[in-house]
């Protein structure tokens, strides 16, 4: 994660969560700096409009790891901000982070709301750690129901998150529930 700029560390105060709400609102205010190149999030650097750089991906993972929500797991309203950053986001110069964080943020949501133990944040979404050595590695483990919002929000996206489809195809992959029951998941695990 790049290091934030003293205006950054300034805004940071502003957005900094108190709750997975609150770091939700967090990450829109991040989507709309994204969208308009401008706001909290872009002061003190040049942004175009339309473009996810490092220093984005690094407000994501702020917000994501603050202090107040390290030990919750990544909540529906997180992870559908994370979504809406990537489709705003028409150019990248983030060398992958962005793509990495989603994915990751996801499997967190998935594992909780399936009711599978996830470590704290700032192991789960750390850059340094490979998303199985934490992650269910068998969709049997996994809610149907979440993999089929995840497929859902993938479906369509002129952008496709490989590191996403990584983890979802290998669910799938040693999954032992019906394709009956994800409509539509199986053409996403072809990208």
């Amino acid at each position: 994660m790049s290091a934030p700029s003293t205006k950054s560390q300034e805004s940071f105060g502003s957005l900094q969560p108190s709750c997975r709400k609150t770091a939700a609102h967090a990450l829109t205010v991040v989507r709309d700096g994204v969208i308009t190149g401008e706001g909290p999030t872009t002061k003190g650097r040049i942004h175009f409009s339309r473009a996810l750089d490092a220093d984005d991906a690094a407000w994501c993972a702020r917000i994501l790891t603050a202090t107040a929500v390290e030990h919750q797991p990544v909540s529906r309203a997180e992870a559908e901000a994370l979504f809406e950053i990537s489709d705003a986001a028409a150019e990248r110069s983030d060398d992958g982070r962005f793509d990495d964080l989603l994915a990751k943020a996801l499997a967190h949501h998935a594992a909780s709301e399936s009711g599978l133990p996830v470590p704290p944040r700032t192991v789960a979404l750390s850059r340094d750690n490979d998303i199985a050595s934490w992650a269910p590695t068998h969709a049997a483990n996994i809610d149907a129901q979440v993999l089929e919002w995840i497929a859902t929000q993938m479906r369509g996206k002129r952008r496709i998150n490989h590191a996403l489809a990584a983890m979802v195809a290998t669910l799938l992959g040693a999954a032992a529930l019906p394709l009956a029951q994800l409509p539509g998941v199986l053409d996403m695990t072809m990208m």
